[in-house]
C-alpha cells in the first residue's frame, strides 16, 4: 500500500533525527522543506558557536519554525563548549552551592549563548534525584540527592533558560536517579519506595512552566510492570498529562537506546512511544543517517494505517511540536552574557578537606600531576577536556602531568611515576572514585607511598579522608579545573 503524502508529513512533523557534519546534509534539507519538525544536534556537528549559528541558518531557511535542540546541560554534559569543556559547572556542582539566583543566572547565561546560536530547545536540565550514588549515567548531571533541593534548583534553571528564550526540556521523566543501570544499554528498573521523591522536581518544573518534557526509558512498574515509560500509555498519559498535568510538549531520549529500541527497533519503539503520548522522537546516537529518520517516519505511518496508532493522537503531537515552535519563534531576545558566572560558581562549589598539619598547600613549583581516567557514560563525549593538570600548568610552570587509563594504571608503571615525582609535590586527579575498582587500588598505591599527595576528585566525592588534602570540585568542567587549580596555587 503506498503511504500518503499527508501522513508522511504529520509523521515528519514529530520527528527531531540527527545528522552527521557541520552542515546540513541534502536529504536534510529537503525534509525540513516538507515540514520536518526538528533536529537534534551533536558534538558531531560542532565546532564553534559561530559555525552553530551558520548551520542553525541554514536549517531555517528550509524551514523557518525548525526547532533545534541539543544537550547542554553544562558540566561534563555540553556540546556547544565540546572542543574546550563547559565553562559552567554541572549541576551537582550549582546543589552543593545551593543558590538559585546563582542557579537562574548561570541557566540565563547559558540560554544567552544557545540562544545566539539559533539553538530553540535546550535538552535541560536534568531533574533526576541521584539518590544512588553508583548510577552510572546521572551522577554529577544532578543537581544533587535531596528532592527538595532537586527542585527548587530544576525550577531555577528553567527560568533562566527560558527568560533567554530558549525552551527547557525537564529530564529523564519520571527519574533516573535512583536506578543502578545505563539506559543506553538496558532497561532500569525504577523502585516502587522511590518513585514520589523522584517526580517531586517534575512537578516543580510543571508549576514553573517548563515547554518540554524528555522521557526516560526506565521501567516503573508501580504504574506499568511491561513497558517502559517512554513507550507506557500508564506514565505519559495517565501520570505525566492527567495527574500530573503537563501540557507541553513530551519529547523521548534518544529513540535509538536498547532499553526501547532492542525489543521493538527504532520504528517500532517511535509508533509505540507516539501512541503512548510523546508527541516528539529524539534520534541521536550513530543512527544520524537518511535511511534511519526515513524508517521511523514510515514505521509511523504504517502504524497509524495498521490501526496500531491512531491518527488523531499523531495530529495532536504534531500540534503540540508546532506550538512549541511558535513559541521560539516569538520568545525575543536574550541578554547579553556575563562570561565570569561560570568560574565564580566553580569556585563556590570547591570543598576542601584539610587532613594533615604540615602546610601541604599551595603547592611548591614543580608538581607532579597523575590524571586516573575511567570510561565515561555515552551521555558524555569522551573528547571533551578534563582535568587539573592543564589549568595548574599555567599556574605554576614545571608542573609535569601523567594521565592514565584502566589498563595503564598498573604497579610498575606507579612506581615509575612515584620515582619521577620524588621529591616534588604529588597530585593524584580521580573521577568517581568509588565506582572504579582500578581507580581506587591505584590511588591506595599511590598513597601508601606519598601520604603527603593532594587528591582531587573530579566526580561525585564518597569520601573526602583521602590523602593530605582532599579537593572535591562536584565536576569535571573546565572551570571545575580552573578552581582546583587556583586551591592548588594558594590563590583562591
Amino acid at each position: 500500500m503506498p503511504l500518503s503524502g499527508d501522513l508522511l508529513r504529520l509523521a515528519d512533523a514529530v520527528l527531531f533525527p540527527g545528522f552527521a557534519g557541520h552542515a546540513p546534509p541534502d536529504w536534510l534539507r529537503r525534509r525540513l522543506g516538507d515540514g520536518l519538525a526538528g533536529v537534534a544536534l551533536f558534538s558531531r556537528n560542532i565546532a564553534d558557536p559561530a559555525q552553530v549559528a551558520r548551520l542553525t541558518a541554514a536549517l531555517r531557511a528550509e524551514n523557518p519554525s525548525v526547532l533545534v535542540g541539543t544537550d547542554e546541560e553544562s558540566g561534563e554534559v555540553t556540546r556547544l563548549e565540546v572542543a574546550t569543556g563547559s565553562s559552567r559547572p554541572g549541576g551537582y556542582a550549582l546543589g552543593v552551592v545551593d543558590d538559585v539566583h546563582l542557579t537562574e543566572s548561570l541557566a540565563a547565561d547559558l540560554g544567552g549563548d544557545l540562544a545566539r546560536a539559533g539553538i530553540t530547545i535546550d535538552f535541560a536540565p536534568s531533574a533526576d534525584v541521584n539518590s544512588n550514588p553508583d548510577n552510572p549515567v546521572i551522577g554529577l548531571r544532578a543537581f544533587g540527592a535531596d528532592p527538595s533541593l532537586v527542585a527548587r534548583h530544576t525550577r531555577a534553571f528553567v527560568r533562566g533558560l527560558q527568560s533567554a528564550g530558549v525552551a527547557a526540556c525537564a529530564k529523564h521523566f519520571p527519574g533516573h536517579g535512583d536506578t543502578s543501570v545505563d539506559s543506553h544499554h538496558g532497561v532500569p528498573v525504577v523502585a516502587e519506595s522511590g518513585i514520589e521523591d523522584a517526580l517531586h522536581p517534575f512537578r516543580e518544573a510543571i508549576e514553573e512552566g517548563v515547554k518540554a518534557i524528555m522521557t526516560g526509558h526506565l521501567l516503573v512498574p508501580s504504574y506499568d510492570a511491561e513497558r517502559p515509560a517512554t513507550l507506557s500509555p500508564k506514565v505519559l498519559t495517565g501520570l505525566l498529562r492527567e495527574e500530573l498535568g503537563f501540557d507541553g510538549m513530551i519529547i523521548t531520549d534518544g529513540i535509538e537506546m536498547e532499553a526501547v529500541a532492542g525489543a521493538y527497533g527504532i520504528g517500532g519503539a517511535s509508533a509505540r512511544a507516539i501512541a503512548a503520548g510523546a508527541d516528539a522522537i529524539c534520534v541521536g546516537g550513530e543512527r544520524a543517517d537518511e535511511a534511519t529518520a526515513a524508517g521511523i517516519r514510515d514505521a509511523i505511518v504504517a502504524a497509524v494505517t495498521q490501526g496500531l496508532l491512531p491518527e488523531e493522537r499523531l495530529a495532536d503531537a504534531a500540534r503540540r511540536v508546532r506550538e512549541l515552535a511558535g513559541w521560539a519563534v516569538s520568545s525575543g531576545s536574550p541578554a547579553p552574557g556575563n562570561g565570569q558566572v561560570g568560574l565564580v560558581a566553580a569556585r563556590r562549589a570547591i570543598r576542601v578537606t584539610r587532613r594533615s598539619t604540615a602546610a601541604v598547600l599551595p603547592l611548591e613549583p614543580g608538581p607532579h600531576v597523575v590524571e586516573l581516567a575511567p570510561a565515561m557514560n555515552l551521555a558524555i563525549d569522551r573528547n571533551t577536556p578534563w582535568g587539573v593538570g592543564e589549568p595548574l600548568s599555567r599556574l605554576l610552570p614545571g608542573t609535569t602531568v601523567t594521565r592514565l587509563t584502566a589498563g595503564q594504571a598498573t604497579g610498575p608503571e606507579l612506581e615509575r611515576l612515584l620515582g619521577r615525582a620524588a621529591g616534588h609535590p604529588l597530585v593524584v586527579v580521580v573521577r568517581d572514585v568509588h565506582r572504579h575498582a582500578w581507580q581506587s587500588e591505584a590511588l591506595r598505591h599511590l598513597l601508601s607511598a606519598r601520604p603527603d599527595a593532594v587528591v582531587v576528585e573530579m566526580g561525585l566525592p564518597a569520601r573526602s579522608d583521602l590523602g593530605a588534602v582532599h579537593i572535591a570540585t562536584y565536576g569535571s568542567a573546565r572551570v571545575c579545573g580552573q578552581a582546583a587549580a587556583e586551591v592548588l596555587t594558594g590563590s583562591l
